[in-house]
């Protein structure tokens, strides 16, 4: 990276037209991103019609930075609420609602942008002197490794939302049933759409995520037989977040960091994905794995630090390579195409200060999301001392938009509804709405990749240990699986 290019980049941001703009797309990404369905690329094409009038560094840096603020935004109301924003902040409700109920929810949401800010800077200077080497890495995936990548976030599957391993796995592998609804992706032949038209395209899975999730979690609360947890009682949250309790997780949050940038450079990929993943592998590796699902600490950070270096990380093939990082990320390509300007190799050469102009707008973005994060901390806390009655009627309300703007299908009002009783009866059953959410987002790119690579090997699975990149994840995910299971038989030995 020549310094004179990061000087004259870092000047281009200062210009105050540009510095007013990565403000803006800051807290437009922040509260797009808190609302159930709307997520990063919906806000971003909401955003788009504006860019029209802008010169380019102006343009993209207002979309990135509502990308930075979006991957925060979700995790607030995923925390109090159990309601995800975005698809990214999934695994977040995980132990982020429950650190809520058990009164920590001013930790969990200062962890919770602590994490964001930390993975989104962590990415962003990675980027800035790597950016070359890793686009070259993006090149050398294949099918084999995004099978193996999809694998290792599996592995968790068992563990989450449920003590019961085989309801777990159960909840799972519906999810993965359900992704498989649609057009078959290698032969397009209709799968399981029983001759309607309306399931051609397959289940869109935020409909599904804000039912099981948001409704799941309301119905449920409405029908509990404690009057004072309907109240909400439960959830007053004392204290003040200090930063110092971050560094505590400082080694969950390193890893993330690692892995949210990793998956993030690899094209198809994005922050869903990343999160499930650092997550899975951050309680494997855990002392105490047993405490994850249960309000704890770690189950915070690590999904929330690995999506926002994620999507750092997705700009970097979507701006060197041309092949869009994620769905948002295609969304900012389609508006540099707009722009006049074309993605690929030739952008380092050709316009040299818009890459680096684009990472330090969102290196300001991450920094200022910490700042804003951190003084909001105090104000979304107090949503939780409203009437529930009230709180479910906007939650219910945002869901039914979230569901409906996902693509203006009233379709997925009608999916919503049926996964908020689904979800609710998973509650009650003890189901893992986790693991049925899981299964559905990594469902796809593990069977698509698998079956791929099976086509161009002639049906060889040794073919997959052609690959050492695709053996080390291999060799991960049988380690994540096995080291917990002999720990706890040498544990208990008398």
């Amino acid at each position: 990276m020549h310094l004179d290019l990061l000087k004259d980049s870092f000047l281009t941001i200062l210009e105050p037209t540009n510095l007013m703009l990565v403000i803006l797309g800051l807290l437009v990404g922040i509260f797009l991103g808190a609302l159930p369905g709307i997520g990063s690329s919906m806000a971003i094409v909401l955003a788009l019609p504006f860019t029209y009038f802008l010169d380019v560094v102006p343009a993209i840096a207002l979309l990135a930075t509502i990308y930075v603020g979006s991957a925060y935004g979700g995790s607030i109301t995923a925390i109090l609420f159990n309601t995800p924003g975005t698809p990214e902040a999934v695994a977040t409700t995980f132990d982020g609602y429950p650190m809520t109920q058990k009164g920590q929810s001013k930790k969990a949401l200062g962890l919770a942008i602590s994490a964001s800010a930390f993975g989104g800077i962590f990415a962003v200077l990675i980027m800035m002197f790597l950016s070359p080497v890793l686009s070259q890495l993006a090149f050398k995936i294949h099918s084999s490794e995004y099978f193996a990548l999809a694998l290792l976030g599996m592995t968790v599957i068992s563990s989450l939302g449920t003590n019961n391993k085989v309801k777990a796995i159960a909840s799972g592998l519906l999810g993965i049933f359900i992704s498989t609804v649609g057009i078959d992706p290698l032969t397009a032949t209709d799968r399981f759409t029983f001759n309607t038209i309306e399931l051609m395209n397959g289940i869109d899975y935020i409909p599904i995520m804000i039912g099981a999730f948001a409704l799941g979690e309301v119905f449920s609360q409405l029908t509990a037989k404690d009057p004072h947890n309907i109240e909400n009682t439960s959830t007053k949250s004392t204290g003040v977040f200090k930063i110092k309790e971050f560094f505590v997780y400082k080694w969950a949050a390193a890893k993330s960091a690692v892995i949210g940038t990793l998956i993030g450079i690899l094209p198809g990929t994005g922050g869903a994905i990343a999160s499930f993943v650092s997550y899975g592998v951050t309680m494997k590796t855990d002392k105490n794995p047993a405490e994850f699902g249960k309000g704890k600490p770690e189950g915070v950070v690590a999904p929330e630090t690995a999506n926002n270096a994620a999507a750092a990380g997705s700009m970097i093939p979507t701006l060197i390579l041309g092949i869009p990082g994620s769905a948002t990320t295609a969304v900012i390509l389609a508006a540099l195409v707009l722009q006049g300007v074309q993605p690929g190799p030739q952008l380092l050469s050709d316009q040299p200060i818009l890459l680096y102009a684009i990472l330090l707008a969102m290196l300001f973005a991450s920094i200022m999301t910490f700042i804003a994060g951190r003084a909001g901390i105090q104000i979304f806390s107090l949503l939780l001392k409203a009437p529930y009655s009230i709180i479910a009627t906007f939650i219910i309300m945002l869901s039914l938009i979230g569901a409906y703007a996902t693509n203006n299908d009233l379709l997925n009002i009608w999916i919503m509804l049926l996964f908020g009783v689904v979800g609710y009866l998973m509650k009650v059953y003890n189901f893992s709405i986790a693991s049925l959410i899981l299964g559905i987002v990594l469902g796809p790119l593990m069977e698509t990749s698998l079956r791929r690579h099976l086509l161009l090997n002639n049906g060889d699975y040794f073919s997959l240990l052609h690959s050492p990149i695709t053996v080390v994840i291999l060799l991960i995910s049988v380690l994540v699986i096995v080291v917990p299971i002999i720990t706890n038989k040498i544990q208990t030995k008398p």
